[in-house]
């Protein structure tokens, strides 16, 4: 048994099929099979069912799935700790950012990191919360910027705190407000984010907390396409207030949310048994030399 065939068998189910594994992997699908055949062979037992274009994990596969996943994460933290020894003239870093307000708070950090470390081949990933906290956990991602998690499975080291303002449409009867609550709001439709997104949950919490759910006027990953709805008159939105300030266009008007708990509370995550590169703890440090707005 060999780490390409368990690689390529643990590919085959993460992409759902040869042709799709081939791709990620720089393989031909004829080399894909044959590595997942020679590992069903080597163990004397099949561990995929395969129907037409559709795959299906036997009872064994779905043991041997579960061991590979481990298998391969701790080869990748094996020859991670291994680069360390390069003092970063090489190494990787694979880092998630969040799909909010990169530009305004990451871009800077991010240039000198790579100023600093010329050697270390950075990987980037935008994402909401849930979507960089499973990469983590699944050790597609050293770091992530992510909501500060609950989950003992995190350790994180703090990176912003950052208040909500509500962008209305300028001709919205509360837009001459000086600050809103969201009891304010409850009849009014909310432009929301992507499912991944934890600010949503926080959010229809909060609400329904006052009791209320939140009528949808659109969902977006992107935020400027989300102020663009409330141009349109779609509904109001929440954004951490500097995101607000870089996205501010005519017909919108932003004002601050008060009485309520809700933060924008960006941090650094990690798995809390994971192993910690240098090139990793070199980011780390290196945020604590730019300081986000409080």
């Amino acid at each position: 048994m060999e780490f390409k065939q368990l690689r390529a068998f643990a590919e085959v189910l993460r992409q759902g099929g040869f042709t799709q594994a081939a791709r990620t992997l720089h393989a031909s699908q004829s080399a894909v099979s044959k590595q997942v055949a020679q590992l069903e062979q080597r163990l004397g037992l099949p561990l995929l069912e395969r129907t037409g274009p559709h795959i299906r994990l036997t009872d064994a596969g779905q043991v041997v799935l579960r061991h590979a996943e481990i298998m391969l994460r701790q080869q990748q933290e094996l020859r991670t700790e291994l680069d360390d020894l390069a003092q970063l003239t090489r190494g990787e870093l694979r880092l998630g950012l969040t799909m909010l307000g990169g530009d305004a708070l990451f871009a800077a950090p991010f240039a000198e990191y790579r100023r600093r470390y010329p050697g270390v081949n950075v990987h980037l990933m935008e994402g909401g919360s849930k979507t960089v906290e499973q990469l983590v956990l699944n050790g597609e991602l050293d770091l992530g910027a992510s909501l500060t998690p609950d989950s003992p499975a995190f350790d994180c080291q703090p990176f912003c705190n950052e208040p909500l303002d509500v962008l209305l449409p300028v001709q919205h009867a509360l837009a001459s407000a000086p600050h809103l609550s969201l009891a304010q709001l409850a009849d009014t439709p909310f432009v929301l984010y992507q499912q991944s997104f934890t600010l949503n949950d926080r959010l229809m919490r909060a609400c329904r907390a006052l009791g209320f759910t939140p009528k949808e006027g659109g969902r977006s990953g992107q935020a400027d396409f989300l102020v663009a709805l409330v141009a349109a008159g779609q509904g109001v939105l929440l954004l951490p207030r500097i995101v607000a300030q870089s996205l501010a266009r005519p017909g919108v008007v932003s004002r601050p949310l008060h009485g309520s708990d809700l933060r924008w509370d960006i941090a650094f995550i990690w798995r809390r048994d994971g192993y910690l590169s240098r090139a990793a703890r070199a980011w780390l440090a290196l945020l604590e030399e730019y300081p986000a707005p409080q």
